[in-house]
């Protein structure tokens, strides 16, 4: 026999957490039964509050956020207006559905330093540490272990992160989907701009997130537990974002399934 197991890879939407820079931090406004019940006299006229079960109503919330809020899922459009070396991006609900529901892959890089390069080569000998061979649309994991600071403000500034040549690289191989437990794919934005501002170089600004002009991609970003799925592979991931028109990112429940054997 056989069950599955479901692993919750995404964090809440949380009104006033400072891990977000202040202009991204979602506000929540929550209508409570007892509220509820005020509006449903609006709705159904003449009705009395006691009428309705314990006196409440529906409960509702209302909420201010970025498509990049939470955990979410980056189109090509986000990176740039063109894809795939002058093919126009894709926005979020042009993504195929078949890209977000595949064979899942873990690569485990939370022993790097925050800000340090994941490169090409930490990428290809991880592969060959796990055993793994990677195929068209398998969906790319990257643990950093920066998801232990959500909710603080130094989750800003934690994790390794990609670069072009790793991301690169993994596209090359098939791969469309990929995601990360840190804040952004590219190393911790607070740190780039430090970088930026030493040297002076340009390439080091958004150097991942502008890998899909080359090739159109999509990466997960504020994942969560990727230590709970215990394996480098063998199993599913499903990451289906809500289809917002023309957006850039939407939001996703992320989600690894892992078939066990009683």
């Amino acid at each position: 026999m056989t069950s599955k197991r479901f692993i919750d890879l995404s964090i809440s939407i949380e009104a006033d957490l400072p891990s977000d820079p202040p202009d991204m931090i979602p506000k929540i406004d929550y209508t409570d039964h007892a509220k509820g019940a005020e509006q449903m006299k609006t709705f159904f006229q003449g009705v009395k509050i006691e009428q309705l079960p314990e006196s409440l109503g529906w409960a509702i919330e209302t909420i201010q956020l970025t498509t990049h809020s939470g955990t979410h899922l980056d189109a090509p459009y986000h990176y740039h207006p063109f894809m795939d070396r002058g093919k126009r991006a894709l926005t979020i609900d042009e993504i195929p559905l078949e890209w977000c529901f595949n064979d899942g892959v873990l690569l485990d890089f939370s022993r790097k330093a925050d800000g340090e390069r994941i490169t090409a080569a930490d990428v290809e000998t991880e592969l060959d540490h796990i055993g793994v061979v990677l195929k068209e649309l398998d969906i790319v994991l990257v643990r950093t272990g920066a998801d232990k600071f959500w909710g603080t403000p130094e989750y800003l500034i934690k994790g390794a992160g990609m670069t072009r040549e790793s991301t690169l690289f993994l596209l090359d191989k098939g791969v469309k989907v990929v995601g990360i437990d840190a804040w952004s794919w590219d190393r911790p934005l607070p740190l780039l701009a430090k970088e930026f501002q030493e040297t002076g170089d340009p390439a080091v600004i958004w150097e991942a997130h502008f890998a899909g002009i080359e090739k159109g991609y999509c990466h997960m970003e504020k994942m969560a537990h990727l230590d709970k799925i215990g394996q480098p592979s063998g199993f599913k991931v499903a990451c289906f974002p809500v289809k917002i028109k023309a957006a850039s990112a939407g939001w996703t429940r992320a989600v690894a399934i892992i078939e066990e054997y009683c």
